[in-house]
């Protein structure tokens, strides 16, 4: 008897992609009319966010030789949120797609992307759900409003929320591989998703009524599972693993799940070979890739590879920046946020998970454009099925792995904010919530079922309305992407082409959306948020005070010569100069703000409150603490409360009134300085040396509505003075100068008001 031939490779492959053709339909549908839609609101392509602007500057430096570089000649940044998007938009940009024309691309990797994410979650549903609902799973994922918006927006989020779903389809075959290890294979064999999945684009549940024709999953190509034994699937797992944080941080999941899942199958014994058939033996054949691993490298060294993936990123950044840790987690994550304390902290991360579930999960206002009203009672009913289906279907691993994914929405709760961007931090987490709702749908049809036989349409039934409700929210998702597209063209691009074309090439710009400004304009950016720019992301998180205060140590050529921002979002007047031009864009909900502007830079204030405005002859400053300066704050063991941040201020006003001895210098009619609002107490240390003959306090502090302040030196009090409500004043307080030998600590208490603002404080002295 002939022996059976193996597929040819053109075969193999048309069998691998036979899977992806309906959804790839469907997603080519759905990117039309997205595409469209963008096309006619903004009459060219656009995007919906000026992050995925960033994505692009950082390709095309790729392009041109830069790694990771944002801004050519400044080096290494740590600013990419995402190490692999840019890499695969790079060559695009290599190949000649410059400009918006680089867009196209974008679009069509979000296709594709798109189309691969519907296919990877029915078959993750598929073995607790099984056929029809699994095939319901792909329908609401591909019909789901979200990931419509995301796959046309630019930004990397479906890639991401694509391979953490294959990741946990491949940990949970590899544990409770199918019969025939098919299922475990990766996809080989899988039978594609009805033609019908593609009816949820109209939002019609009925066609999706016929899915119960998918064969059964034991019912795989003849040679998938020789093709992708375990072995194979492991390598490809640990390759998800480790891919996964590179697209984005909370990727570490995606890592844990393929570590353990290949640990446990490393640790079971291996199953034994079958007798040879006929007594003759073969001559022997060339070891198989599969074979051959043990003996080259113990299968249980592959649990490292996934494990390497979340180093990837602080180690490059270690190494190229000096620091293992990324300016968005400086910006955005609560656990390294140095103004929140275990109380804050805990409170804040309380209130993110309490707004995620009773707002963003149900449909609520920061999601009502992509999830039905009420949505948090499907998922929460879903989990219940998802254990149900567990033990039906004994796939406990299954259902662990789908709820560490749905439970990984939790990771953007420790984020300063999740609601960024259309909330999406968390959309990546949603085929899981999906496949909780395709296990419900099962459960509720074969309950059903119990009742009445003929009843085997509720399962394909339920699974489609649940399609329907969340493909009914596309018409407005697709409004809201093309809306928003239109005013970012509007305003961030747009400026972005107005500076190409009226500010000198060796101009630098301040940003506080680095995206569009750093592509279209080819100028150097400096991002005053410090996602972009090294060593300012610190000062942003800090406060504007402390960012003016920064700035006045700033060597002159890394100044920016002009800014481009949202004046508000900048916060920082006093080095705001003259308005230039500005884009107003009405009628949009995706701006930081109606109206950005262009300014020249004004540095003349810089240093201009260094000093008392009132200086006798003689008298010298034996130490000073800048309040907001982080740098002499922390030399002078400055005490800050919780949440500092946000009373810490840039201002500049009229030379203070003061009461101090001396002369007033004339030149100094206006002067900034930062400092930090509503103050119940300042204690520092101050460094003077030897005691001085004489000393004073200089302080210069305001009040809203009047204060009295008591100042001690080393716990002895020195004297109080009044605050009068309005603007700032300096007042001075003779010190016990005995008492200043070496460090000394200063307290200024309130003992009447509400509080008080505190700038500057100065020890003069002879």
């Amino acid at each position: 008897m002939a022996a059976p031939q193996a597929p040819s490779p053109l075969r193999a492959l048309a069998a691998r992609a036979l899977p992806y053709a309906p959804a790839l339909a469907a997603s080519g549908a759905l990117g039309a009319l997205c595409i469209r839609a963008v096309l006619d609101q903004a009459g060219r392509p656009a995007l919906p966010l000026d992050d995925a602007f960033i994505h692009m500057q950082y390709a095309r430096r790729l392009a041109e030789g830069g790694f990771f570089s944002f801004v050519a000649g400044e080096g290494y940044s740590t600013g990419a949120t995402s190490l692999l998007w840019p890499v695969l938009l790079a060559p695009f940009y290599a190949l000649g797609l410059r400009d918006l024309s680089l867009v196209y691309a974008i679009w069509a990797l979000g296709l594709v992307f798109h189309a691969a994410l519907a296919v990877e979650t029915a078959r993750l549903a598929r073995p607790l759900a099984g056929p029809a609902a699994a095939a319901g799973a792909g329908a609401m994922c591909a019909g789901f409003a979200a990931f419509a918006w995301f796959a046309w927006s630019g930004m990397e989020t479906v890639a991401f929320a694509w391979i953490l779903t294959r990741t946990a389809r491949l940990a949970a075959g590899l544990l409770e591989p199918a019969e025939g290890a098919a299922e475990a294979a990766e996809g080989v064999g899988e039978p594609a998703m009805p033609a019908g999945s593609a009816a949820t684009l109209a939002g019609s549940a009925a066609t999706l009524a016929g899915s119960d024709a998918m064969p059964a999953a034991s019912a795989p190509l003849p040679s998938a599972s020789a093709e992708r034994p375990p072995a194979a699937v492991a390598r490809a797992l640990a390759l998800a693993g480790f891919t996964a944080p590179l697209l984005r941080p909370e990727g570490a999941l995606a890592s844990l799940l393929a570590a353990l899942a290949i640990a446990v199958w490393a640790a079971r014994p291996a199953p034994p070979s079958p007798l040879p058939a006929s007594p003759p033996p073969a001559p022997p054949a060339p070891p198989r890739p599969d074979s051959a691993i043990p003996r080259l490298l113990d299968r249980r060294l592959l649990v490292l590879a996934p494990l390497l993936g979340p180093l990837v990123v602080p180690a490059l950044n270690q190494l190229l920046a000096g620091h293992p840790t990324s300016s968005t987690t400086t910006v955005k994550w609560l656990l390294g946020n140095p103004n929140y304390d275990g109380p804050a902290l805990r409170d804040a991360l309380l209130q993110n998970i309490r707004l995620l579930v009773t707002d963003v999960l149900d449909g609520g206002q920061w999601t009502a454009v992509f999830l039905p009203e009420g949505s948090a009672a499907v998922i929460v009913l879903g989990a219940v099925a998802l254990a149900v289906a567990a033990h039906r279907r004994g796939r406990p691993a299954h259902a662990a792995i789908v709820a560490a994914l749905a439970l990984g929405v939790l990771l953007p709760c420790t984020y300063l904010s999740f609601l960024w961007n259309r909330v999406r931090y968390v959309w990546p987490f949603a085929p899981a919530w999906l496949v909780m709702a395709a296990c419900l749908a099962r459960e509720l049809g074969d309950a059903a079922q119990r009742v009445r036989r003929s009843l085997h349409y509720v399962t394909p039934l339920i699974a489609g309305a649940f399609a329907g409700a969340l493909a009914a929210r596309l018409p407005w998702a697709i409004h809201d992407l093309a809306n928003s597209a239109r005013a970012i063209d509007r305003q961030q691009v747009w400026l972005g082409r107005w500076a190409a074309q009226h500010l000198p090439e060796d101009a630098r710009i301040g940003v506080n959306d680095t995206g569009a400004l750093a592509y279209f304009s080819g100028r150097r950016t400096f991002d005053v948020v410090g996602l972009t720019t090294e060593g300012e992301a610190r000062y942003w998180v800090a406060g504007a005070g402390s960012r003016f205060e920064h700035y006045e140590k700033l060597p002159p050529e890394r100044r920016p010569t002009h800014f481009i921002v949202y004046p508000h979002w900048m916060a920082c007047a006093p080095v705001l100069g003259r308005e230039i031009v500005d884009a107003t864009v009405e009628d949009q909900a995706i701006l930081g703000g109606t109206t950005m502007i262009a300014y020249e830079a004004r540095w003349d204030l810089l240093g201009s409150g260094a000093r008392p405005v009132r200086s006798a002859p003689g008298e010298r400053i034996l130490d000073e603490v800048d309040v907001s300066d982080l740098e002499s704050e922390a030399a002078h063991g400055y005490a800050l409360e919780p949440l500092a941040d946000q009373r810490n201020v840039a201002v500049a006003l009229a030379a203070p009134e003061s009461d101090a001895p001396g002369g007033v210098d004339p030149a100094r009619a206006e002067i900034a300085d930062g400092g930090r609002y509503y103050r119940a107490a300042d204690r520092f240390v101050v460094h003077v040396g030897a005691p001085p003959a004489e000393a004073r306090l200089v302080m210069r502090v305001a009040s809203d509505d009047g204060a009295e302040l008591a100042i001690s030196v080393a716990g002895e009090e020195a004297g109080t003075v009044e605050v009068p409500a309005g603007t700032w004043v300096e007042r001075a307080v003779a010190l016990p100068a005995a008492r200043l030998a070496g460090a000394t600590q200063i307290a200024i208490t309130l003992r009447r008001g509400a509080g008080f603002h505190a700038f500057h404080y100065w020890i003069v002295g002879r």
